[in-house]
């Protein structure tokens, strides 16, 4: 995301859906020394957990759609894997290049298309074969923008000319299967409060021969989820 948006010494960015501040971390690296970092979300405890991990970052509480900031206030601003979770997306990408100062770079990164992720198609199809299509949907929202032609429009109804959507090869990995499932069942945005205790259960259960072909050695789960990441420039 850095190398995409040329972050660089001195530069004052902007990380957009920031959730618990890796991203945001790695620009404080990479501005330094005399840059600034600022790590926004809508989630306040995704931000307490960011404070944590640097408390000379800038943490802001807010909205992508209608950023608390003035006019090109940012030599650059990244938003990693939160594009698909807003409310008008449109919206957010425009207030993102609005704070764009001239020359300054734009990087939005989402997750493809679900069906280049097996791991998490084998999951998907497993939720639906369990628990219906409402549920399978659900899980599903995470990989919505998964398509260049979306991404294109959606810049064009922002305002943003000349961006470019290249594909980024990617793995996710989890400690088990177990671990995996767990973490989907604490996301707020898939799983999070639709399956009781027992559904939950039987999905263990089910995924431990659905995800079988996924697993390492070691026991680890590890699959490919790529990525698109939009990238643009302002003059």
């Amino acid at each position: 995301m850095c190398d995409a948006a040329g972050v660089r010494p001195g530069q004052r960015v902007l990380d957009v859906a920031c959730g618990t501040g890796a991203a945001t971390v790695a620009v404080a690296m990479r501005v330094a020394p005399g840059g600034v970092s600022v790590g926004l979300d809508a989630n306040p405890e995704m931000l307490a957990v960011a404070r944590r991990k640097r408390a000379d970052i800038e943490w802001r509480d807010g909205r992508a759609e209608s950023l608390p900031f003035a006019d090109a206030s940012f030599d650059a601003v990244v938003s990693q894997f939160g594009l698909m979770f807003f409310g008008d997306r449109a919206a957010a990408l425009r207030e993102m290049w609005r704070v764009l100062r001239n020359g300054g770079r734009l990087a939005v990164a989402v997750c493809d298309a679900l069906d280049r992720s097996p791991g998490y198609t084998a999951f998907a199809t497993l939720l639906e074969r369990l628990f219906g299509e409402r549920v399978a949907n659900a899980f599903g929202a995470p990989f919505a923008l998964g398509d260049p032609a979306t991404l294109l429009a959606l810049c064009t109804q922002a305002g943003i000319a000349d961006a470019t959507i290249a594909r980024h090869a990617g793995a996710v990995r989890f400690r088990s299967i177990d671990a995996l499932v767990s973490t989907e069942r604490a996301c707020v945005w898939t799983l999070g409060g639709l399956l009781n205790d027992a559904q939950f259960d039987r999905l263990l259960r089910e995924s431990q021969s659905a995800l079988r072909p996924f697993v390492r050695g070691d026991g680890e789960v590890e699959y490919a989820m790529p990525a698109l990441l939009i990238t643009a420039g302002t003059v």
